[in-house]
């Protein structure tokens, strides 16, 4: 039943359209009719609840769009890039439906939009990240007040200027971006080659702090943009949700050509002879880098496993682990049914050869090879708690142990080197590099992929001097970095840093 709702000199009348939900009675263009007797407000919703019980009127027609289906035919209109349709699909279908899918989109006023917002914040989000989600609310919003369909006129997700909290403004910021020296890069690239076996982390990690390139950049550098003086930027590999890697083109278009060093292009050059990697299968492209590890798809198909045996025999797994270790602690009986299991399934031990992943996953980068190098320490992951990265200590800086009872082998740990850097900051890294090294801005944003639009960005040119004079300073930090880390110890365990201290 319909009952007129109290607005202080008005009444609007409002209608149960389902259980838990009410809708209110409006005109034409979708606004409220506001009636100035009870009487009138409950007999305009009785009449509009009786529309939606005999069907002659839909609830959604009687009471406008519900926001979560106003959004299904919004995704429906975008043509953007498919990272951006994921980004905006991630905050909308987990931060925003959950509040305001089911509600109708004329209804929902400033104050819901505030108060979404504060409970984010009481759950712990980041407050940049609810600023994220807020700015996509707006925009989905504002496309809607542009659609003659919806009956919405104003935006709700709209900030008023002056309003809100003016003290401690700075601090939703959130905590300074950390960065570290060029030795520190150094360092961390060295610990890294050392956790991957190779020397690929260490070439990758030395390319990302000394030319700031963007992740994607990195992990999508093709074989061919690798040039004699540089480095061109024409792709990015971008990781979606589903684990595809999608090639576009760099963020906001920033093609340009890094200049490199001779130092560097020297080392880019030798680690590309030195791959044995072909073109990827995703892509069927030639890349300068590929994962550490072995591909899902490949873990998958390398036969039987020690499982598959123990399954087969009988037997537990650590029982057909001693049939092949220590075989005479084995009765005979359960040795030849084991044996007998590895035979019929095929089993090799150690598995057949696996393929790399054809990429790095960056959340995988970042966390067990990226992580561990710049603060020693392994994250915890159940049922583990975060540990310290157990290395044999010589030759310095150390080894780390591996298998069953590393950290018991092991004789030293590593101390941390920068924490709380992530691999973006290394991009923060190299630009505050160039600061220091007082380069001209025009060129600090070529290099960055940064856009000026100001006047003095579009009268500002780089010159040839510009680039001669930074190649000659990053050569220096470089040298300076390395004599730092020769003293620390003349050689080292990554094959390709070795060869470089020694060359002096």
């Amino acid at each position: 039943m319909g009952f007129a709702e109290n607005r202080g000199d008005y009444y609007r009348a409002r209608y149960k359209i389902a259980p838990g939900k009410y809708g209110t009675v409006k005109n034409e263009f979708g606004e409220t009719i506001r009636y100035a007797k009870k009487r009138d407000a409950e007999k305009a919703a009785n009449d509009a609840e009786a529309d939606i019980r005999s069907g002659r009127v839909s609830a959604v027609k009687q009471a406008g769009v519900l926001f979560g289906e106003y959004v299904d035919k919004w995704y429906a209109a975008q043509d953007l890039a498919a990272s951006t349709m994921q980004n905006y699909r991630r905050h909308i279908e987990e931060h925003i439906l959950p509040t305001f899918g089911d509600k109708i989109i004329g209804e929902i006023r400033p104050l819901d939009v505030n108060e979404w917002e504060k409970s984010e914040r009481a759950a712990g989000y980041a407050e940049s990240s609810i600023k994220t989600w807020r700015g996509t609310l707006h925009l989905v919003f504002a496309d809607a007040v542009d659609d003659p369909t919806i009956p919405i006129d104003s935006n709700p997700a709209a900030r008023r200027r002056g309003r809100g909290k003016r003290a401690g403004r700075s601090s939703k910021r959130g905590p300074e971006k950390a960065i570290t020296t060029m030795l520190g890069v150094l360092l961390i690239a060295e610990r890294a080659a050392l956790l991957s076996g190779r020397d690929d982390e260490f070439v990758a990690i030395v390319t990302k702090g000394y030319t700031g390139m963007r992740w994607g950049e990195l992990v999508g550098l093709e074989a061919q943009y690798v040039k004699k003086s540089g480095i061109r930027v024409e792709w990015q590999l971008y990781e979606l949700d589903t684990g595809e890697f999608h090639r576009c083109p760099p963020k906001d278009d920033s093609y340009r050509t890094i200049d490199t060093p001779e130092w560097h292009s020297w080392l880019l050059v030798e680690h590309l002879a030195k791959r044995s990697a072909g073109p990827c299968t995703c892509h069927g492209l030639d890349y300068v880098f590929t994962g550490h590890r072995p591909s899902n798809t490949s873990a998958r198909s390398t036969g039987a496993k020690l499982v598959d045996v123990a399954r087969l025999a009988a037997v537990s797994v650590g029982t057909v682990s001693n049939v092949l270790n220590r075989p005479a602690t084995v009765p005979m009986r359960t040795r030849l049914a084991v044996e007998s299991a590895i035979s019929d399934l095929g089993y090799v031990r150690g598995g057949a050869p696996t393929q790399l992943a054809a990429h790095w996953r960056r959340n995988g980068f970042a966390t067990w090879l990226f992580k561990p190098a710049a603060t020693g320490w392994y994250p915890a992951k159940a049922p583990h708690a975060a540990r310290p990265v157990p290395i044999i200590g010589n030759p310095w800086p150390g080894v780390p142990a591996r298998g069953r009872n590393a950290t018991a082998r092991a004789d030293a740990s590593w101390l941390p080197v920068a924490p709380g850097l992530t691999p973006h900051g290394l991009r923060h890294t190299h630009k505050t590099l160039l600061v220091e090294l007082n380069v001209p801005k025009p060129l600090q944003d070529e290099r960055m992929g940064h856009l000026d639009g100001s006047v003095q960005g579009r009268y500002s040119h780089v010159t040839q001097s510009m680039r001669h004079q930074l190649m000659a300073d990053l050569t220096e930090v470089w040298e300076q970095a390395l004599e730092l880390r020769r003293v620390m110890s003349p050689t080292s365990p990554v094959v390709v840093l070795d060869r470089l201290l020694r060359a002096s």
